[in-house]
């Protein structure tokens, strides 16, 4: 039964990040890098990885599948675009997510095969989950894994990788969470209404904030980008993915209250608002 310390709530983040020295530099706020971006789906890699510019990352890769994507973000040009093979040559990634716009192709499946073998932290989202539900040999490669793995389904693809109805899940979503989580060996992001963040360990939390204006396109990308960047800058995978889920709804939150949504509300226009919410808790005494 869901009680007051399972959810989220902003006393729960005090400070929300590390404090940086004054001597930061970009390295000591950690490196993350975005694979996907199919043709016509280049969107989902630019929002995850502004996502992770906007929420503190120090450098941001971006790698997409499509042969004619850009060479550069002209919006925030300090994203690095990498092709998807040099990643894998990077010096040090403090996380890798992979699935935004992936697609299905053998080039998608060759490329999720190869990092779910390596030890390298990974976030798993979108079309990452969809192979995994697709070819059960890659369900076993991340039971398999010794390295943290979170991943990030909705609830169709909770779904598909439980071999559950929809139904099923939204009957009980803490349950579903916790299965997914000891199944996968993983911690699981349920995203929805009160979204759960669930262990194998049966530990759950549920989210206090967010409104229907996140039912959108891209604002899962979005996520996906603010898990992977809090993790670069020091939080343990669960708490980067607790204050992710937190900021994530409260900006949606803070954009309703100003009139910009729940109709129209954009996944680039949470961006903004979760920077100015970070840098808030990071005041809090």
């Amino acid at each position: 039964m869901q009680t007051d310390s399972h959810l989220l709530t902003k006393q729960m983040f005090h400070p929300a990040l590390p404090a940086r020295p004054t001597d930061a530099h970009k390295g000591t706020s950690g490196s993350v890098a975005i694979i996907g971006g199919d043709q016509g789906m280049l969107g989902a890699v630019l929002l995850a990885a502004r996502a992770a510019l906007f929420s503190g990352a120090g450098r941001i890769y971006a790698a997409m599948l499509c042969k004619t994507a850009l060479t550069i973000d002209f919006l925030h040009p300090e994203i690095m675009m990498r092709t998807p093979e040099s990643i894998a040559k990077l010096p040090q990634l403090n996380a890798l997510v992979i699935g935004p716009g992936l697609g299905q192709s053998d080039v998608a499946l060759d490329l999720l095969t190869f990092w779910l073998k390596k030890e390298q932290l990974l976030v798993l989202d979108a079309d990452a989950l969809n192979l995994i539900a697709k070819y059960p040999h890659l369900a076993d490669l991340v039971r398999a894994r010794q390295t943290d793995t979170i991943v990030t389904p909705h609830v169709g693809e909770a779904a598909r990788l439980m071999s559950l109805s929809v139904a099923a899940i939204q009957k009980n979503r803490v349950d579903a969470a916790i299965g997914l989580a000891q199944s996968l060996r993983v911690i699981c992001v349920l995203k929805g209404a009160g979204t759960v963040i669930a262990e194998k360990n049966k530990q759950y939390w549920i989210n206090s904030t967010g409104n229907p204006g996140l039912a959108v396109g891209g604002t899962g990308d979005v996520l996906t980008g603010i898990i992977a960047s809090l993790i670069a800058q020091g939080l343990s995978p669960v708490d980067a993915a607790k204050l992710a889920v937190y900021v994530h709804g409260a900006a949606a939150d803070v954009l309703v209250g100003q009139g910009v949504g729940p109709v129209g509300l954009t996944a680039s226009e949470l961006l903004i608002e979760v920077r100015t919410l970070l840098n808030q808790l990071n005041q809090l005494i």
